[in-house]
This record gives C-alpha cells, sequence and structure tokens, in this order.
C-alpha cells in the first residue's frame, strides 16, 4: 500500500501527488501565477496543509500516447557509439519511452510526451501487469511452472509471486507486476536457463497485437481512458 500523503508539503510535490502534472510543471505553473493557496497567489517553495484550499487555473495539455514495437538490436535510450536508439527509428518528436526493454529484447514500450505517468506506470507500489513471451534455449524442467510463480530468489532478491504459462518444450509466457532489471533473464538463469528470445506482448491492458517491428500506433478511445483509469488518472 501506498504511504499517506505526509503534510505540509511543496506545492510542486502536492499538484503531482494530485496528478495535476509533474513537480517540474507544477513550477512552471507556480511561476505563471496559474495556482493559488487559500485564494492567494503560490510562490515557489509554497508549503500545503491538508486543509488548504487549492486552486489551480490551467488548461489541460493534450498528451499523446503511443504503443511501439522495439525492435531487437534498438535500445531505449542513450545510445553509445554506433547503438540506435528508439527516438532514432520514428518520425514522432518530442515523446519518450516509458520504461526500458533490453537491447536483445523486444516488443512492446509506450511512447509519451506525459511525464505524469511515468511513476504511476513504473512504480512497484502499484503493481501494473507486463506480460512477455520467453524462449529458453532448453527444455524446462517440469517443476518451473510452480516455481517460477512462488517466487525465484535472483541473487538476494526473491521475485513476487507471477503467472506462468508453459507454451511449449521450452517457451513460456508469464505476468509481473515488478521490474527489476534483467529479472526475467535472472530468473531463467536460476533454473540454468538461458532466454533467447524474449518479448514483451502486453502493458496493463496495452497490447502489442499485429505491430510489426519499428511500427508504432496511437493509442486512443475506450482503450486510452481504461489505460489512464488504471494508473489513476
Amino acid at each position: 500500500m501506498s504511504a499517506e500523503p505526509q503534510y505540509p508539503m511543496r506545492i510542486n510535490k502536492y499538484l503531482a501527488g494530485k496528478k495535476y502534472c509533474t513537480r517540474r510543471e507544477a513550477d512552471e505553473m507556480v511561476k505563471k501565477g496559474r495556482v493559488s493557496i487559500n485564494g492567494r497567489p503560490a510562490v515557489l517553495g509554497d508549503k500545503v496543509s491538508e486543509r488548504d484550499v487549492v486552486d489551480v487555473k490551467w488548461r489541460a495539455k493534450k498528451y499523446r500516447y503511443f504503443a511501439y514495437n522495439k525492435p531487437r538490436g534498438v535500445i531505449t535510450h542513450s545510445p553509445q557509439d554506433e547503438e540506435e536508439d528508439i527516438l532514432g527509428t520514428i518520425t514522432l518528436k518530442n515523446i519518450f519511452p516509458v520504461g526500458r526493454l533490453d537491447k536483445d529484447s523486444y516488443g512492446l514500450i509506450i511512447l509519451t510526451d506525459d511525464g505524469r505517468i511515468t511513476d504511476a506506470l513504473l512504480n512497484p507500489e502499484h503493481a501494473h501487469e507486463k506480460e512477455y513471451e520467453v524462449t529458453c534455449a532448453h527444455k524446462l524442467p517440469d517443476d518451473f511452472k510452480e516455481k517460477m510463480e512462488r517466487g525465484v530468489d535472483i541473487g538476494g532478491y526473491v521475485t513476487k509471486p507471477c503467472t506462468v504459462n508453459i507454451l511449449g518444450d521450452n517457451t513460456f509466457s508469464i505476468v509481473l507486476t515488478e521490474g527489476k532489471k534483467h529479472q526475467i533473464r535472472s530468473m531463467c538463469g536460476a533454473f540454468g536457463q538461458s532466454a533467447v528470445e524474449l518479448q514483451r506482448k502486453r502493458i496493463v491492458n496495452i497490447k502489442l497485437g499485429r505491430l510489426v517491428p519499428g511500427e508504432y500506433r496511437a493509442i486512443q478511445g475506450k482503450e486510452l481512458s481504461d489505460f489512464l483509469k488504471a494508473l489513476g488518472f
């Protein structure tokens, strides 16, 4: 469960916590005189108590959201030397990927210009589902599903319970509600397995569908409203 908000808190943290915007955007709104506390204009650094009345006067920004199929070999961001990142493969401007997929993994990633959703989607406290399909180098052991679902020690950390479906001798799907670095590869490694194919198929209710590698589509309509509702917006 999320911790109860601690008052008094800075106005930018308050606005971000209420999901109006990010803290940086909150600072800009305060500078522009669009925020008041108990009827007076807020200033940077102001603190808000639980009983204060905060008013925000602004025209909501129309954010953009896209489902993108990251190809294998493309990194999420911060390319080095000859590497290519996601933003180098698309024509969309002023957007960023939410979360990561390592270079050798591929599949669904969310692209957006809405900084509000980053913590809402990635913070493990919120336990949002992400589904993957994995192919290992060797046949899976008979107790693979049972032990994976119960939790696996990946170097001093025991993973949270998850859902696993065996799809073939060496292929399975897994639904996680957390996202440690290289978690699935490490979980497979606990069984002496090497994940040779790792594809993300779903994030919350957003599905990869028929997107080909390098292709993206807009998330809109009911799909978008259901997604944002799941994130608390």
